[in-house]
């Protein structure tokens, strides 16, 4: 008959069959997942029987075997043969159960041998200890000098946002207007430039007859800025147009100063826009009489 009983102390499982001893021995019968257990298994038997000592490497369930050694048989003084072996055991975290299942040692079994689960950790409740903040990098130059970098792109593309708007809305607003009006808005914005005054005269006499000929070609569908000056009079000649006569010569003086080479003055670009605006004002006056 076997005899077997859990020990609350270092004792985990004893048991005598016949000649043959078997006793389990522990430092704790409790599991605590961040400690190994460390046991020791004691064989005593008579030199006839000479019983083995048990393996656990297929028998334990909960655990990992870390190690094992065996210590040097012993021979008591009644003839009797004293084996030992001793384990370490790696509890596994969160295991439904720590047992050594039942063991030969010989022609006996032995175990089960159970160890006692940790406690329940206690819940949690409450807020959290602490607030985690998101972490902001270092104030540096580096920074200060890339956010600035890309505040100033932001605003770049804002300002030339802002221009081709204001851009669109000038082209369609002029779009709207009479021929006569155009011509006006273009006089003034070509004498805004200053060019006279920058010694610019070539290229002010190419604005000034450009906007006088765009007036042409709008009110009279002459293709007016491709043509030469020759041409142009030449198609000019059977519009209904007043001032023809000085037109022509506001045109021809101006080619003087554009492909001839003749140098211009402030009081010749006076002139040559007074020219134009009286050619202006002449022919819409006669459109309205009409």
């Amino acid at each position: 008959m076997i005899h077997t009983y859990l020990a609350i102390a270092a004792v985990l499982f004893e048991a005598t069959q016949g000649s043959v001893a078997v006793k389990v021995e522990s430092e704790t019968n409790t599991i605590d997942p961040a400690r190994s257990i460390f046991l020791r298994v004691e064989v005593k038997s008579s030199s006839s029987d000479n019983a083995p000592l048990p393996d656990l490497r297929e028998r334990v369930e909960g655990f990992s075997l870390a190690e094992d050694f065996n210590e040097e048989p012993r021979r008591l003084d009644d003839g009797s043969v004293v084996k030992v072996s001793n384990w370490r055991l790696v509890p596994e975290p969160c295991a439904n159960v720590y047992r050594i299942r039942p063991f030969a040692v010989g022609n006996m079994v032995a175990g089960p041998i159970y160890f006692s689960a940790p406690s329940p950790r206690d819940p949690v409740t409450g807020d959290m200890e602490c607030s985690p903040k998101k972490d902001m990098p270092p104030l540096s130059w580096k920074l200060a000098g890339i956010v600035s970098a890309i505040l100033a792109t932001f605003a770049g593309l804002v300002y030339l946002l802002l221009r081709l708007i204001r851009l669109v809305a000038r082209k369609v607003k002029e779009h709207r207007m009479s021929p006569i009006e155009r011509a006006w808005v273009e006089l003034e914005r070509l004498l805004g430039k200053g060019l006279p005054s920058r010694g610019r005269y070539k290229d002010f006499y190419v604005e000034l007859t450009m906007v006088v000929r765009r007036y042409v070609q709008r009110k009279y569908g002459i293709k007016a800025p491709h043509l030469t000056t020759e041409e142009f009079l030449r198609e000019f000649r059977d519009a209904e147009s007043v001032g023809k006569e000085s037109l022509a010569r506001f045109l021809e003086s101006a080619d003087m100063v554009k492909f001839a080479g003749v140098e211009a003055t402030i009081e010749m670009a006076n002139d040559a826009t007074e020219s134009a605006r009286g050619y202006l004002k002449g022919d819409s006056a006669a459109g309205r009489a009409s």
